[in-house]
């Protein structure tokens, strides 16, 4: 195996213990409450604003590279990838200070609720390795895998990010 070869492989072993270290740590996390930290509830709609502006990243990272512009989609994705980390440490803030909070709406439209934020969740623990794959990918120079990756995990990142504020726009009444 060639040092390239030992290099990927050694970062998709990375990839795939962060995937499911994060999502465990998350969940341990959501368990623990800091006494003494005043509770952070200024917080929900910046991460809310956090993935608006992700899903808006995304869609333009997807129009530089069909314009042939791979700095820009390069740095876009860049931008993305900090971004989700941001969220991630903005909304573990969020709920290490605060209960959750339960919505408040009531028939079809609570079911409807239900299934965004279900679907969000999940999604959001797929497309982690996912995200980190595509982007060692095209780190690596490998553009047509980058390209054919890229087609799964785009989507589903978009997905996550826009539900993600429809979420937060959902429930945004019942914050107290």
């Amino acid at each position: 195996m060639n040092e390239s070869a030992l290099k990927e492989k050694k970062l998709n072993t990375w990839i795939n213990v962060v995937a499911v270290v994060i999502p465990v740590v998350v969940a341990l996390l959501f368990r623990v409450r800091i006494d003494g930290v005043e509770r952070l509830g200024f917080l929900p709609p910046i991460y809310a604003a956090i993935n608006g502006l992700t899903a808006v990243l995304l869609v333009a990272a997807v129009m530089a590279i069909k314009n042939g512009n791979k700095a820009l989609h390069q740095k876009l994705m860049t931008a993305c990838l900090v971004l989700s980390l941001l969220f991630l440490v903005l909304y573990v803030a969020y709920h290490m200070t605060s209960d959750s909070t339960s919505y408040g709406g009531e028939g079809i439209i609570k079911y409807v609720y239900l299934f965004i934020l279900v679907s969000h969740i999940l999604l959001s623990i797929v497309v982690i390795p996912l995200v980190l794959r595509t982007y060692l990918k095209g780190y690596l120079g490998q553009d047509a895998k980058h390209r054919k990756l890229a087609k799964i995990t785009f989507p589903i990142w978009l997905y996550v990010a826009v539900t993600g504020v429809v979420v937060y726009l959902m429930i945004s009444p019942y914050y107290t």
